[in-house]
């Protein structure tokens, strides 16, 4: 239910219908030695559309670039300002919300998304937008705490190599299979949302990209698992949200 693979016909017998889309956001980044670059975009476009089959909804195309700027000293990270962000996902919501989407649920797979897009939604009534991050779900975070514990980590984590092994390939390096360093309880909490100094000090600190995150315990298997729950999580809520007055 692609919103880019429907014609403006199709569209429009949907918005006589419903009027509730998807609209995933992700990043452009490095995700450690066996992470894929469009990782984060990769999970929030999957767990959205797998939602999508679930609820009949349309899922519009995702915002794949975002700010990333502690990760530009590792290859292939594309990062764009905050304040560019939040203006290119204000303008997509009021467009969508122009065009009869009056309810936006908003699916976040990249924590320095988060407040930029705070900011963003307050374009539009609170009732039309719902927004979250694919890992807000209790279920999602049982799974993870069960598989990985503490080796989850902040960035290049277990859980979304996971999901993007069992959705595209799984690749191997050897730097993966060395402990990252472990983070404190006070550092998480510093860090949380990507909250991260400048490239060349964060390189330094993480020099293989991961972020107290082990992303070599994660399988394909346990990715399909954790895709299925924060599908059916995401889904569930998407159902209360266009349900509510």
């Amino acid at each position: 239910m692609k919103l880019a693979e429907r014609t403006w016909y199709e569209v429009a017998e949907y918005l006589d219908r419903t009027q509730g889309i998807f609209l995933p956001c992700g990043s452009t980044e490095q995700h450690g030695p066996i992470g894929l670059i469009g990782t984060d975009t990769a999970c929030a476009e999957a767990i959205a559309l797998s939602a999508a089959e679930r609820t009949g909804a349309l899922v519009a195309p995702p915002l794949a670039y975002a700010p990333a700027p502690f990760n530009t000293g590792f290859p292939g990270t594309v990062s764009i300002e905050a304040d560019l962000f939040e203006a290119l996902a204000r303008g997509i919501l009021l467009e969508l919300y122009g065009q009869g989407f009056t309810r936006v649920y908003l699916l976040n797979g990249h924590g320095a998304n988060l407040d930029p897009l705070r900011s963003a939604v307050a374009a539009l009534p609170p009732e039309a937008i719902c927004m979250r991050s694919w890992w807000d779900f209790d279920g999602v975070n049982e799974l993870r705490n069960e598989f990985f514990g503490g080796w989850e980590g902040l960035h290049a984590t277990p859980s979304e190599v996971a999901i993007t092994q069992s959705l595209i390939r799984r690749v191997s390096h050897s730097d993966a299979d060395i402990e990252p360093k472990a983070l404190s309880v006070e550092y998480i909490a510093a860090h949380s949302g990507d909250r991260h100094g400048p490239p060349e000090e964060h390189r330094a600190e993480f020099p293989d990209g991961r972020v107290g995150s082990h992303s070599a315990l994660a399988t394909p298997e346990l990715g399909r698992r954790l895709l299925a729950t924060a599908a059916e999580a995401v889904a569930e809520d998407y159902r209360a949200f266009m349900a509510a007055e």
